[in-house]
């Protein structure tokens, strides 16, 4: 089991950052990979940016050049840090983590982008 917990998220501004980290606990070890995923209200969730153990990132069309993963292997956590952020990328989101053959999730933090 892989416990997961998000924090960071908050009411920002158009143009503004934030940082969204995700603490994963538990059995930890041999995580494959781990992502952020978002869901706005009356929409199916998306992928947002992953980052795989072995290396490599990916990112949704919509945030690159805005958003960057990282990690902290010592400290077991995951990082998403948003600049210029805009209205569309208001939603509830939520970190991921695959370690092979299951997916755990986090209960989701909410980002709202509004003037």
């Amino acid at each position: 089991q892989v416990q997961l917990v998000e924090s960071g998220g908050g009411l920002v501004q158009p143009g503004g950052s934030l940082r969204l980290s995700c603490a994963a606990s538990g059995s930890s070890f041999s995580i494959n990979a781990m992502g952020w995923y978002r869901q706005a209200p009356g929409k199916q969730r998306e992928m947002v940016a992953t980052i795989r153990t072995i290396g490599g990132t990916d990112y949704a069309d919509s945030v690159k050049g805005r958003f960057a993963i990282t990690t902290d292997n010592a400290k077991n956590t995951m990082y998403l840090q948003m600049n210029n952020l805009k209205p569309e990328d208001t939603a509830v989101y939520y970190c991921n983590a695959y370690k092979w053959p299951d997916a755990y999730w986090g209960q989701g933090t909410q980002v709202t982008v509004s003037s």
